[in-house]
């Protein structure tokens, strides 16, 4: 990861639409918010409704591959324009650190490697090399969906174990308890004595590092065969996580631990900074109309994301003043519907039922520590967050 931010760009402003992974997934592949695309929580299906950028890819002679985690509801979907879909539906789509069954092409397969990060990475690779044995010259796209770093965190034998003495107190908040590791506090309790919380993010780590691994598996080979020039890399979550910030453990709060995303994108092509960082805000639903325009394809109009191949090669370039935020509440999360606008100094949001709305300042408060709605004196800001939140996109 940190080769790739040395050869590409770091984007420091980088969100999701919904917190929660299904929706984020389906809002990466189409381009659309989820309100428009229809997944809009962990346990509503994938609709199909949109057509996904590899699809158009494929459409203009691309190679395209899904592999990983598919993780939406409803089993995996017929994708016919695939040449390669490797997924998993063992524990809810989940799966499993070790020995998960793999999906591949319809039909379920053991796994062949006995760690899921070293397995799907394999995938890739053999496919990318097979696409470069023909020797066509048809170029190809692979979207990898890696499963770290989700619970129960877990890692092969010579990294497990590998920050048993590091201390995480400093990157830890400093209100978490350092014995138990739970969703308490009105999160759902994730289970019991699970081990101290310093200890999982230790654990969470390790499954971090065994992807870095991987992800240098990919890089190496991309310079071993000369197409690291020619390769568009990008890199991102589907989530922020919260470690214990205001008393929370995961995602869904709309807290700027939840909606962050990490994002990096190397592209020789079109990057001439690279190390550079990028202070646009940017979203989930920009990679779909990305890809397409570095492909040098028309970005479809239903698609809600906008293409960063401006800001990729101009660090100075625009992208955009404001952001929706937007959340369904599905059992037997805690968290209520919400929808809110997230501007480069304030956020602003409305919650269904059970909360007055938010609203922080930013810049001086970036931990979100003190709520300023109500005030007397921020009652113009909040007037006008809240006209301009009814001006965007709703379902």
């Amino acid at each position: 990861m940190d080769r790739l931010a040395r050869e590409g760009v770091l984007f420091e402003q980088a969100f999701n639409t919904t917190a929660l992974c299904s929706p984020s997934r389906a809002s990466i592949l189409t381009g659309a918010y989820a309100h428009r695309h229809g997944v809009r929580n962990n346990h509503t299906a994938w609709t199909g409704r949109f057509t996904t950028f590899p699809e158009y890819l494929s459409r203009e002679g691309y190679a395209t591959a899904f592999i990983g985690k598919w993780h939406m509801p409803g089993g995996l979907p017929h994708l016919p324009f695939l040449d390669l879909f490797v997924a998993y539906t063992y524990r809810e789509g989940q799966g499993a650190y070790f020995n998960c069954p793999m999906i591949v092409n319809g039909r379920e397969v053991p796994s062949r490697k006995p760690y899921i990060t070293e397995e799907v990475t394999d995938y890739a690779i053999e496919f990318i090399d097979q696409q470069r044995s023909r020797n066509d010259g048809r170029p190809f796209c692979v979207y990898l969906a890696h499963r770290p770093g989700h619970p129960p965190f877990q890692a092969p034998a010579d990294i497990a174990g590998m920050y048993h003495d590091a201390d995480v107190s400093r990157v830890l908040p400093p209100n978490v308890d350092p014995i138990w590791f739970g969703k308490t506090r009105g999160n759902v309790f994730q289970g019991i004595m699970m081990g101290s919380y310093e200890d999982q993010y230790r654990r969470y780590c390790e499954t971090l590092t065994a992807m870095d691994r991987d992800i240098v598996r990919i890089l190496d080979y991309l310079d071993r065969h000369n197409l690291s020039e020619k390769t568009i890399v990008v890199y991102m979550g589907d989530n922020g996580m919260q470690w214990g910030t205001h008393h929370c453990h995961g995602i869904r709060e709309p807290y700027e631990d939840s909606i962050r995303l990490p994002f990096i994108v190397r592209a020789p092509v079109i990057i001439h900074d690279p190390g550079g960082r990028r202070h646009q805000m940017i979203l989930n639903i920009d990679v779909a109309p990305t890809m397409l325009d570095l492909a040098g394809l028309e970005v479809p109009g239903d698609m809600d994301g906008i293409s960063l191949a401006p800001v990729l090669g101009n660090p100075r370039g625009k992208t955009r003043e404001a952001c929706l935020l937007e959340f369904w509440r599905y059992y037997p999360e805690n968290t209520p519907s919400y929808r809110g606008i997230r501007t480069e100094n304030f956020k602003y949001i409305e919650f269904e039922r059970g909360r007055r709305p938010w609203l922080f300042d930013l810049k001086s408060d970036p931990g979100e520590m003190n709520n300023l709605f109500g005030r007397a004196e921020m009652s113009d800001i909040a007037n006008e967050l809240k006209e301009r939140l009814a001006g965007l996109p709703r379902g």
